[in-house]
């Protein structure tokens, strides 16, 4: 195998360095629409501080030039201090360029949004936010960098890209896996044909999730807002597993609860089925038949996401398409070779794919950091390399195999429509999936 001396830790601090030349547009192209030229800074706002902002989505911003935080917004004051620290501390250690200037705190995200000085917002807050923000960013005339998976709902996807085309706004799906160089390299040869007739996806998520006990009900902590916090989710007693550890950026709870998150089924499968349906071609469109099998954990569980799933899909042009907890992978095989790729390393047969120079006229694609990416299509207006139509269909592949197992059984799916034949199934294409399903 090749091996790129590498962390996922450390690709993530190192991503912003794998940068390439922008499109520059003039400046009085965009000056009329009030969007940022190519030598202006881009503004931007933080919401959601947690362990994902803190540790990648503030340093990474904040060292690429051009870039200037003006504010951050979180329901945890705790939290939102400790972002403010963070951007000080980029400036002050000289990896961010410039100066530091004041960077205001909101609790409310709608205050940040209603500043007209703020080009761009970074969303990632729990996941059952993400699509209402990243709505009322782009009506505000935000460019929005979103989090994945960017929805829960197929709907919601549907309403991100009317949004983005409204108002004709710059989305970008926060996931670094298109970065790397394994997912790029698969998609360069897939795309060009190296591989022949794809015949079989395998794309595989760690098997990591776990079930927990009663949690007990507890007092709010008083830096939580929690009403705020709970948003559009059913209300349910305060507890330390329902949300995140006080003034800490652990692993919070709230991604192993149906509540506010569909588990990992969509949160890695956003890095891994990503990367494959973006080599095969398949990113803007989905299947036509969906079969999952999964399982929850016992009634008696707090945490209720899938502990294990296996999901098989078929599209209309016959691609058999697996994806299944395992190890953080995916494999492309066709009638000429295959080709293997995870975050740090790749695999190919034959071998000589691994070093094949690509002929001149093959299709290219930029290799450069999510934020990187992001901010030059600010300054462009160009898309990016995953707009809202792209982020809803790689999400939309982690909520179909969940209804399917949801449901008991094998789905037909229309993916021009985007509706089942199923009225049950229909029904949780604008409704989230907030309890599990026992035999």
């Amino acid at each position: 195998m090749t091996r790129f001396r590498q962390t996922r830790r450390r690709f993530l601090a190192q991503a912003s360095a794998v940068v390439a030349a922008p499109l520059v547009l003039p400046r009085h192209l965009l000056a009329a629409a009030g969007e940022p030229g190519p030598n202006d800074r881009v503004t931007m706002g933080f919401i959601g501080c947690g362990r994902q902002t803190y540790h990648h989505n503030i340093p990474l911003f904040v060292r690429t030039p051009g870039v200037q935080p003006l504010a951050v917004c979180d329901v945890d004051t705790w939290r939102l201090d400790e972002a403010v620290k963070r951007i000080k501390e980029q400036y002050d250690s000289g990896k961010a360029k410039g100066s530091f200037s004041a960077v205001d705190k909101y609790a409310d995200y709608q205050e940040l949004l209603a500043r007209d000085d703020i080009d761009a917002v970074m969303i990632a807050t729990p996941d059952h936010w993400h699509a209402i923000m990243a709505l009322d960013a782009m009506k505000a005339g935000k460019d929005v960098a979103l989090e994945k998976p960017i929805t829960r709902t197929i709907k919601e996807g549907q309403r991100l890209i009317a949004a983005a085309k409204e108002y004709k706004r710059i989305f970008r799906v926060d996931s670094e896996f298109r970065s790397g160089k394994p997912a790029h390299w698969a998609a360069t040869l897939v795309r060009n044909g190296y591989l022949g007739k794809v015949k079989r996806v395998i794309a595989c998520v760690p098997e990591s999730d776990i079930p927990c006990p009663p949690q007990p009900e507890m007092p709010v902590p008083k830096e939580l807002d929690y009403e705020r916090w709970q948003g559009p989710a059913p209300r349910a007693p305060y507890t330390l597993n329902r949300v995140h550890k006080p003034q800490s950026f652990d692993r919070p709870g709230w991604m192993r609860h149906l509540y506010y998150c569909d588990g990992m089924i969509t949160n890695w499968g956003t890095h891994l089925n990503n990367g494959a349906m973006w080599a095969t071609d398949k990113e803007r469109s989905g299947p036509v038949e969906i079969d999952g099998k999964g399982v929850y954990p016992g009634k008696d569980s707090f945490w209720n996401v899938l502990l294990s799933f296996n999901v098989t899909y078929r599209f209309a042009d016959g691609l058999e398409w697996t994806y299944k907890t395992e190890k953080p992978y995916f494999r492309i095989e066709g009638d000429a070779g295959w080709i293997y790729a995870d975050f740090t390393k790749m695999d190919a047969e034959p071998k000589s794919l691994l070093k094949l120079v690509p002929k001149p006229g093959d299709q290219q694609f930029r290799f450069k950091s999510e934020k990187q990416d992001f901010i030059d299509c600010v300054r462009s207006r160009e898309e990016t390399l995953e707009p809202a139509e792209v982020g809803h269909r790689v999400t939309s592949l982690g909520l179909l195999g969940h209804i399917s197992i949801r449901l008991g059984r094998k789905l037909e799916f229309d993916p021009v429509k985007e509706v089942f034949k199923d009225d049950e199934a229909n029904a949780y294409l604008d409704k989230p999936i907030q309890t599990p399903r026992f035999a």
